[in-house]
């Protein structure tokens, strides 16, 4: 009997930092028929009110092989005799409001930020995503599938996710939150360029559309390609703007420029828009900037992992122990995941516990607009450490494994960056390997957790410095390679 885990240890793919990854062409129907069954398998005896035939929502972003996997999932869902809610295109963190308001599991296909010849899949139950115990159940299941259900055409989209996604910040800010206010808003394949221009128009902003395509780009918000730094340079030189807006692909990662067209990096976006809502406990991986504990704006900061299971992990531990005052996370991708109620005046907004682009361009939009500054002043004030990350790709897990074993040798780290930062004096391997030398600068490697991919990180008191030490020690190891 052939069962849904033969076919995931044969099928070349496996969980990343955030749902399943993997190339287009080991994507086939059968292996993403496979993993849907296997989550609907582990969920069926948690979720309440007969959810073994519940309905689940189903949203895809605009690659072009998101339908066709969409169609597989579909097909997979209807063999175990649940209804389907096609949510069509739309924001990860759009679905993922509606299935958890509506006490349904979710299933998104999206690769996020990768290359258009890979894609992926992402679950979630009825309460949020998935964990990482989860994820191995999954891995594991043993759904009987021999014969595989005939594969149609997808269904017309349901709009209320998005309808809903949309009122949630309209509500929550006010329809003149951003008036008089010139967004550019870089739209390129983002499942949510049309979404979110409503959304910023709604809240009274001009919306300037710029690099719209129907090629897939895969932008990656945590490190930002050059063409995508000088891309916004000369569009706000050109165009004058007060912000520059944009996305990944599924728009669960934000990108936010000033008026000058300079990218703010992920996690110093997550810190503004943590003490815009009045966070007060933050979880964040190891790789987020230490402008967070140097800000002494938190009561309390938890380091997790690179991955948003890691981050909710400790999420839910604090909300567990009924942590007084307002919970949230964030990733250095700018992914933000409020886990208690936000307030404004009368005004609430609900918990949405999963990465999320939206509710950080507009907290950040929003108070420069209320206070009458531009939007670079957000910064003054912040410690000055400056984070710069880059990437080898295709390198392997393997071999970033072996790298990161080999400078674990005292000294080894030392003479890889020629003495340039002093003697190390701090080791952490929550995620990889994370150095602190004399000099206060910070090294980290890791291995990608969705594709083959060696990244670098480097926090430093002078950006400058910090993008430079990454192009070094990315090269000396290329070179080594």
């Amino acid at each position: 009997m052939t069962t849904s885990r033969d076919l995931i240890q044969q099928g070349g793919t496996s969980f990343g930092t955030s749902g399943v990854r993997g190339l287009v062409i080991d994507l086939d129907d059968a292996l993403c028929m496979a993993y849907c069954l296997g989550f609907l398998d582990v969920i069926h005896d948690k979720i309440t009110r007969d959810s073994r035939k519940g309905p689940v929502a189903l949203g895809i972003d605009l690659r072009p092989s998101s339908p066709r996997i969409a169609a597989a999932c579909v097909a997979a869902i209807r063999s175990t005799g649940r209804e389907v809610v096609y949510c069509g295109a739309l924001p990860t963190p759009a679905l993922a409001s509606y299935a958890i308001e509506s006490a349904m599991p979710a299933i998104m296909v999206t690769g996020s930020h990768i290359p258009f010849d890979r894609n992926g899949i992402k679950f979630y139950r009825a309460e949020g995503e998935i964990s990482k115990a989860d994820e191995a159940a999954i891995v594991i299941a043993e759904v009987p599938m021999d014969s595989l259900p005939q594969v149609e055409p997808l269904p017309s989209p349901v709009i209320a996710a998005s309808i809903a996604y949309h009122d949630r910040y309209i509500n929550f800010f006010g329809a003149t939150a951003l008036r008089g206010m010139r967004v550019g808003f870089y739209q390129h394949s983002s499942v949510a360029r049309d979404l979110f221009t409503d959304i910023l128009e709604g809240l009274g902003a001009s919306v300037i559309p710029l690099g719209r395509t129907d090629q897939f780009v895969p932008i990656d918000t945590e490190a930002v390609a050059p063409e995508d730094i000088a891309r916004a340079r000369a569009w706000a030189e050109e165009i004058g703007f007060d912000a520059l807006i944009s996305t990944d692909g599924d728009a669960d990662r934000p990108l936010i420029s000033d008026e000058s067209g300079v990218w703010f990096r992920g996690d110093v976006v997550g810190l503004l828009t943590a003490r815009v809502l009045g966070i007060q406990h933050l979880v964040t991986p190891v790789t987020s900037t230490t402008a967070l504990e140097r800000s002494a704006s938190f009561t309390s900061i938890v380091r997790t992992k690179v991955g948003s299971p890691y981050v909710l992990e400790g999420l839910d531990r604090l909300i567990a122990a009924q942590t007084s005052g307002g919970i949230a996370g964030f990733e250095a991708n700018g992914g933000f995941l409020l886990s208690s109620p936000a307030h404004k005046g009368e005004r609430s907004l609900s918990p949405l516990p999963t990465r999320d682009a939206a509710l950080p361009i507009i907290a950040l939009l929003a108070t420069a607009r209320s206070q009458d500054i531009a939007l670079s002043a957000l910064l003054n004030g912040l410690p000055a450490r400056f984070t710069s990350s880059d990437r080898i790709k295709d390198f392997s897990r393997e071999n970033s494994t072996q790298l990161i074993a080999r400078l674990k040798v005292p000294g080894t780290a030392t003479a890889l960056i020629e003495n340039r930062c002093g003697i190390q004096t701090h080791t952490d391997e929550t995620d990889g390997l994370r150095m602190t030398f004399e000099n206060g600068d910070i090294v980290h490697l890791r291995p990608s957790g969705n594709a083959p991919e060696l990244r670098c990180y480097v926090e430093a008191n002078n950006a400058a410095h910090a993008a430079e030490l990454v192009a070094y020690i990315l090269s000396r190891i290329a070179a080594s390679r």
